[in-house]
């Protein structure tokens, strides 16, 4: 996080294949750790499970923003920089909380981030794959992609994923807001629009809380009207009725106002409910928000209610777990949109 207190932004790098903050200040281009590769499709795949007493938390924001006059419409806005940390070495960043509660220890974290490159300007994929990240108080670091990046030039957009483990800086670091800068994400106007933002999801341990089972799938995956529907097999254990539970989504592209998009949770052979709160319609689901029951609840800065393509929500699950089910499977699809899924995560209840 930029702060005054901090004349100068110190850029040391997080080695994210070992999740170790090197203590040398280097530049990103000097980080020893190997690009990973990238590819238009990247199917979705387990990459946390535990069963614990604790839960999953996120932090989340947009990086960018409709510049004035188009801040509330998503095709054919005027896309601008969210940069919030008053940096003129940094063109894009923007602050959310970390909600991990008093007492728990982290036990896992990960960076997610992506965007459109296509824009009024084509941004070059080179930097897909390295953003800028500072803990509560503390100063930027390097963070670089350690797992296969999804990257697809589609339907008029240029549009990327990545993500990197920070399990060791977010255990170590204090509460608060975190910053992340330098998405590589594109300005200007275009018919598709351009997007970019970033999630972090943390489980966390705290033996007074409820046991729970634990899961986060992520990859990159296109639905559509031509390309059809995706299925995740999110978790396939049961459980019993009446257990609460949480369904975190991270997506790209989906245009506030456009109906047909929709996340449906499979609880057995013929039940199947489609996820909705007062902020995400069941037709309008991927509406361009960042979200967690329907309200706003998440703190970030800026907090706007239209985040122009880029979705970061969670879903009460207590509606789709109120009988009780033989497992979670999630359904995401759009009959009219293209919409690019970049992650799951679930949190549920093993016992009433």
């Amino acid at each position: 996080m930029r702060n005054s207190a901090f004349p100068a932004v110190r850029r040391s790098v997080v080695c994210a294949l070992s999740c170790a903050v090197l203590s040398a200040a280097l530049p990103v281009a000097s980080a020893a750790a190997p690009r990973p590769g990238e590819a238009a499709r990247v199917p979705f795949a387990p990459r946390y499970q535990a069963e614990q007493h604790g839960g999953i938390v996120r932090a989340a924001n947009t990086s960018a923003k409709g510049a004035k006059g188009t801040e509330s419409v998503n095709d054919n806005a005027s896309i601008a920089y969210v940069d919030v940390d008053k940096d003129p070495n940094t063109y894009n960043s923007s602050r959310a909380e970390l909600p991990v509660p008093a007492g728990a220890r982290v036990s896992w974290a990960r960076l997610y981030w992506g965007g459109n490159l296509r824009v009024g300007e084509q941004k070059p994929p080179a930097d897909n794959g390295r953003v800028l990240i500072a803990e509560p108080g503390g100063q930027y670091k390097a963070l670089l992609a350690d797992t296969l990046m999804g990257h697809r030039t589609a339907d008029g957009a240029d549009a990327f994923q990545a993500s990197a483990d920070v399990t060791a800086l977010v255990r170590s670091s204090r509460p608060g807001q975190w910053t992340v800068a330098q998405v590589n994400v594109a300005m200007g106007r275009s018919k598709v629009g351009g997007w970019g933002g970033w999630t972090l999801v943390a489980a966390y341990e705290k033996p007074s809380e409820p046991l729970r089972r634990l899961a986060v799938w992520d990859g990159f995956e296109t639905v559509g009207p031509v390309r059809g529907e995706l299925r995740v097999p999110v978790d396939g254990k049961r459980y019993p009725k009446g257990v609460g539970g949480r369904l975190g989504v991270i997506a790209y592209d989906g245009d506030r106002g456009t109906s047909g998009d929709y996340l449906a949770v499979e609880t057995g052979a013929s039940k199947s409910v489609r996820m909705a709160d007062s902020a995400n319609s069941a037709d309008d689901v991927m509406n361009s928000s960042i979200t967690e029951f329907g309200t706003g609840r998440t703190v970030r800065y800026p907090d706007g209610t239209n985040t122009l393509g880029y979705d970061s929500d969670i879903f009460d699950l207590r509606g789709a777990l109120r009988e009780g089910a033989d497992r979670v499977h999630v359904r995401f699809g759009s009959r009219k949109d293209t919409v690019w899924l970049g992650a799951l995560f679930l949190q549920a209840d093993v016992r009433r």
